[in-house]
């Protein structure tokens, strides 16, 4: 297998980036016709955070952290890094030194199919990660692996340059190539959702506002006073 460090990767639109930041990973699931959702095996270490950014990728051999070492050089202000392993793994992988060296850099965040530990400091730092385990298991620093390259996340390919959104309701991976489209569709659709929840505020209920009594109707659904009447008692 070769093993490489890709140095110079395509970077999305950043209009598409900080638009995806501000309307979450629900909203654009949705708007990419629900697509590009990794499973939720990882979890955020502490509620609140949200980022988006470009991936940067690294595909680790499992409990060795010499890769990450070598990505941080190519973390960018805004970018989001992005860790796998080449078969599963839960060491602890990140901790807060880590964290302080891509804070410096500018990078928002980690998405990692690993383990994490510190997070009482990582807490603290408000630097924000989704990970498989928190396990203080520590880790070497002496095989090889690649940075920049494609990378398997639970569920979804990430590519290097893909734009990358986490927040509470989980991780979803937009294709660099679409983001711009992505975001101008969440947008909309997040326009739409804020009309409905005004509507909703007003007490106007959902089998009215989305036509469902017809479909309860179609399925069979019937209405009746109480359960003794249809089971004919008085």
């Amino acid at each position: 297998m070769n093993h490489v460090i890709v140095q110079n990767i395509a970077t999305p639109d950043q209009w598409a980036v900080e638009k995806l930041l501000s309307l979450g990973v629900s909203t654009t699931h949705e708007a990419m016709g629900k697509r590009g959702l990794v499973d939720p095996v990882l979890r955020p270490i502490y509620p609140g955070a949200r980022v988006a950014g470009r991936a940067v990728t690294v595909l680790s051999h499992p409990g060795d952290n010499l890769m990450i070492h070598a990505a941080i050089e190519q973390c960018e202000t805004g970018d989001i890094l992005v860790v796998t392993t080449t078969s599963p793994s839960v060491d602890g992988m990140f901790g807060d030194l880590f964290a302080t060296s891509l804070q410096a850099r500018g990078v928002r965040g980690l998405v990692i199919n690993a383990g994490v530990r510190d997070i009482h400091d990582l807490r603290e730092m408000g630097f924000p990660v989704w990970s498989k385990a928190v396990h203080a298991q520590g880790t070497a620093k002496r095989n090889p692996g690649s940075v920049n390259v494609p990378v398997v996340l639970p569920g979804v390919n990430v590519f290097p340059g893909d734009v990358i959104v986490a927040d509470d309701d989980g991780v979803v991976v937009v294709p660099r190539a679409e983001a711009t489209q992505v975001a101008q569709a969440a947008s909309v659709r997040n326009d739409a959702e804020l009309e409905k929840k005004k509507k909703f505020s007003e007490g106007i209920l959902g089998l009215d506002l989305y036509g469902l009594r017809q479909v309860l109707e179609d399925l069979g659904v019937r209405y009746v006073e109480s359960e003794e009447a249809e089971d004919g008692k008085p």
